[in-house]
């Protein structure tokens, strides 16, 4: 009896596993080639990163409105959940390559964002040792 491809049956890992046969967030993707698995581990690196951006949200400002405030922050951290629920069903997928691109993009956002918080303080306190 021979399968082709559309008739194999998909089997749903439970264990760590290496290998581009993987389905991710949706049926059929990224559908066993290596190219679209690739720009799937490009997705969910981005993403990754893209989550640590969002947790610094910039506070609102003295005398704006709070209920607009409140709402864009509401909004954004929204967003941010929604990214780490999508992540975190990539990584239940069980791929030894999806869990190792999400924790490099949250390790790389997290620092790609204090490095921009740390320069900001260090430039800021070198323009105040100077007046």
């Amino acid at each position: 009896m021979s399968h082709d491809k559309d008739d194999m049956p998909m089997v749903m890992h439970m264990t760590f596993f290496w290998s581009k046969h993987v389905v991710m967030l949706f049926n059929g993707w990224p559908n066993g080639e290596l190219g679209m698995y690739i720009l799937a581990l490009a997705i969910v690196f981005f993403l990754a990163v893209m989550v640590e951006f969002l947790s610094v949200l910039p506070s609102a400002k003295p005398g704006s409105c709070p209920v607009i405030g409140g709402l864009v922050h509401a909004l954004f951290y929204g967003l941010r959940m929604a990214l780490v629920y999508l992540l975190m069903l990539c990584v239940m997928s069980y791929n030894v390559g999806v869990f190792v691109f999400v924790v490099a993009g949250h390790g790389i956002g997290c620092f790609l964002v204090k490095y921009r918080v740390i320069s900001k303080a260090a430039a800021s306190k070198s323009r105040t040792d100077l007046v």
